[in-house]
């Protein structure tokens, strides 16, 4: 033996807090080989050894599996490049603690049943291409043997979900709940009327009924909200006199404003077109995709068709 100083295993473990099972793993594994050795064949190591072994614990603790500690210590890679492969496996990990995380949340909230929870991991789990070709199929449902806008159908189809690389919490529950709407057989048969009502008008008014009643609404609305402020009721003589403008201005290419068929039928249309549903829609497609968002025209759209209703009374 030389005369430089050497520890046994056990002194090794208490300068560096270490157990002993574990520096006797490293070195088994070829990790710390012993500097030299007793008579009696116990293994002792030196200051070169210790600071090895702390490199080692290093880089076990940074995540490293054994055989990519060897390849750092053997130069046969540089730390540099293994750092930058683990960040890689880190990321992938984060992401998917963090899908679970979603997924564990909405459970909670909901109290969901097995069947669901499994339902709902699935759908945290999928590719970004997956999301795109579930929202095309729903379209193309929604749509399928309609005459419609084919431009403003075409902007409702392009809008994806864009979930970014690292999403947060509330994005990855924004999809979830996304993902379940609109495979909802009650929220496809509620698009799917207010298609067809869309539909019917246009073959009724023209190609260009879509930006006239958009223009129109906007309008309505702005009234509705008025009242609303006010504090004025669908049936008051404000919301009778807003009513007869809707049926008035609706009432285009020969219809009478003053039919009481098509007075219901447009009343029944427009509550067709105003599920809340659709507006959750966007909502929830607006928090995946980092848009401004938006305040609700819910409260205006029901006022507006309880007023065309307190006009059939």
């Amino acid at each position: 033996m030389g005369t430089a100083a050497v520890f046994t295993i056990g002194e090794l473990a208490r300068r560096t807090g270490l157990p002993v099972k574990t520096i006797r793993f490293y070195s088994d594994e070829g990790l710390l080989p012993p500097t030299d050795r007793t008579d009696s064949g116990y293994r002792l190591y030196d200051a070169t050894a210790m600071a090895r072994l702390e490199l080692v614990r290093t880089l076990r603790e940074l995540g490293l599996g054994l055989a990519d500690v060897e390849r750092a210590l053997t130069r046969e890679a540089t730390i540099g490049d293994l750092a930058v492969r683990h960040v890689a496996a880190l990321d992938e990990q984060i992401r998917r603690l963090e899908l679970r995380r979603a997924v564990l949340r909405a459970v909670a909230k909901r109290d969901s049943p097995l069947e669901e929870v499994e339902l709902m991991n699935k759908l945290a789990s999928m590719s970004d291409e997956d999301r795109k070709r579930l929202l095309d199929e729903f379209w193309a449902d929604m749509v399928e043997g309609l005459e419609l806008d084919p431009q403003f159908y075409e902007r409702m189809r392009s809008a994806k979900p864009e979930l970014p690389d690292d999403p947060t919490p509330e994005q990855l529950e924004a999809w979830i709940e996304f993902a379940e709407l609109v495979q909802d057989d009650e929220f496809r048969a509620s698009i799917r009327r207010m298609s067809e009502w869309h539909s019917q008008l246009r073959k009724e008014d023209g190609a260009d009924f879509g930006e006239q009643q958009q223009q129109l609404w906007m309008a309505w609305s702005e009234r509705a909200s008025e009242a609303l402020e006010a504090g004025l009721a669908p049936d008051s003589p404000t919301g009778r006199e807003l009513a007869e403008t809707i049926f008035s201005e609706s009432s285009r290419n020969g219809r009478d404003a003053g039919d009481p068929v098509w007075r219901k039928k447009l009343a029944d249309g427009m509550a067709i077109s105003m599920d809340p549903r659709a507006e959750r829609y966007w909502f929830l497609l607006g928090k995946m995709n980092g848009w401004p968002s938006f305040p609700s025209q819910m409260p205006q759209a029901e006022w507006v068709v309880a007023a065309l209703r307190a006009s059939l009374r």
